[in-house]
């Protein structure tokens, strides 16, 4: 990074990856450490959030499910007031900004409104649940693509999905935020083909100290997920590829009936 990448009224969307600030950039490290303000989401590990400097502004934006602290809207002018002021601005993301990070609204009104706007890519969930698990995402002659899909919808909505796309694909599919849709992920898998027994990694808290993650298969999701508390960052895997996860702990048949008891 060069020193005037980062001038006076210049926002970053900064990748804060899924936790452990081992996981930043040290690009994203430069520029955290440089930012006169900076707007952090909820799942913004707190390791992360350990290097904001003493100097700088720093103001909590969280959105998760069901608990919004600010509407998009409201973020966006917060960002184009701050690079207005002439602030270096970072706004911290988990994960990547680009994969379901609400950027391109904000990369939008910062530009509208005469601002420059870049971003610093971070590392995505889904590759961080694998990389602890011990796992590749991709499987020659069996998983030759991942899809990252979200599965939050507005609060009673049916998932907008092409299930019989997922579920013909041969993909390895990456769902965020997937522990409430759980039991709509699997009908809709396996209502459009996909075997009951394909497997399936759950992973919750990924990258930080209470990381857990649960290996079982595709009939058993939607009990299986209710092993994890209800407001645990969630992301399913499910594909042929992912079935070496020996990393993970496995849930037989038999163990998600008794705790769905």
């Amino acid at each position: 990074m060069q020193p005037d990448d980062f001038e006076p009224g210049t926002v970053w969307l900064v990748g804060a990856g899924p936790g452990d600030p081992d996981l930043l950039t040290m690009k994203a490290v430069r520029l955290i450490e440089r930012a006169d303000i900076v707007f952090y989401d909820a799942l913004v590990g707190d390791g992360v959030l350990a290097l904001i400097p003493p100097r700088a502004e720093a103001f909590s934006v969280g959105k998760r499910s069901g608990h919004h602290s600010k509407d998009q809207r409201t973020i966006d002018a917060m960002l184009v007031d701050a690079a207005s002021a002439g602030k270096r601005v970072v706004r911290l993301k988990g994960g990547d900004p680009s994969i379901f990070g609400r950027s391109t609204e904000e990369l939008s009104a910062l530009r509208n409104a005469g601002h420059m706007a870049r971003i610093c890519p971070g590392i995505t969930t889904a590759c961080a649940a694998a990389a602890s698990a011990g796992i590749s995402l991709t499987l020659r002659g069996v998983a030759r693509d991942v899809r990252f899909v979200t599965a939050h919808s507005k609060r009673g909505a049916a998932l907008d999905i092409d299930w019989p796309s997922l579920a013909n694909g041969g993909s390895t599919l990456a769902f965020y935020m997937g522990r409430d849709a759980a039991g709509e992920i699997m009908r809709g898998l396996m209502g459009t083909g996909m075997a009951g027994d394909t497997p399936v990694m759950i992973a919750c808290d990924v990258s930080g100290p209470g990381e857990r993650r649960l290996a079982t298969r595709l009939d058993l999701l939607e009990l299986a997920t209710r092993s994890f508390a209800a407001d645990a960052p969630t992301l399913i895997l499910v594909g042929n590829a992912i079935e070496q996860g020996a990393c993970a702990l496995t849930i037989s048949r038999a163990q998600a009936r008794q705790m769905h008891r």
